[in-house]
């Protein structure tokens, strides 16, 4: 099954490469211009189940890539079918330079809160997304805290003032 789901997408769309590094999984990296149409073909061909959105920072690449993965709902409550026991990881990537991307929203609707917190953590713009508000943080950073670039420590100490090491501590009670 998985097998002939790839032959598939290697039919349909020329710019993806598919692997098949477990056999419960499929990875799928594909250009940006094609991750949207790509969602919608696997969501027609039963498909339906959007999980989550992760993102990695290739800080060294300039790159984001983003990551869906997406399976099927089971059907029969008895019996799984070949296709209900895959996941699809689709992998694109994207400039970190003024980085957007667009909502899969209108493929997916729950994928809402999952684009909402890579706008927050990395910072990624996506177009269409109905509402990009904050989702978990309280504070405007300058560079969202997921990205490599994001120094913590700087950060801490600008916010809450020189925090004592461990060594320190142990230096002061003495």
């Amino acid at each position: 099954m998985i097998n002939e789901l790839k032959q598939k997408l290697l039919a349909n769309f020329n710019d993806v490469q598919v692997n098949i590094p477990e056999d419960n999984r499929m990875t799928v990296n594909t250009k940006k211009e094609s991750l949207l149409s790509l969602v919608s073909y696997l969501k027609n061909m039963g498909y339906n189940h959007f999980a989550m959105l992760s993102c990695v920072d290739w800080i060294d690449d300039k790159e984001f890539e983003l990551i869906y993965i997406i399976s099927a709902y089971p059907q029969d409550d008895e019996h799984y079918q070949d296709k209900e026991k895959k996941n699809i990881l689709l992998k694109t990537r994207i400039s970190r330079v003024k980085a957007k991307f667009i909502t899969i929203i209108s493929i997916f609707e729950n994928a809402e809160p999952y684009e909402r917190e890579i706008h927050e953590m990395f910072g990624i713009h996506f177009e269409g997304h109905p509402r990009l508000t904050p989702l978990m943080l309280e504070r405007d950073y300058k560079i969202p805290p997921f990205r490599k670039d994001f120094d913590t420590n700087k950060y801490v100490e600008n916010t809450f003032g020189k925090v004592p090491s461990i060594k320190e501590r142990k230096e002061g009670k003495k």
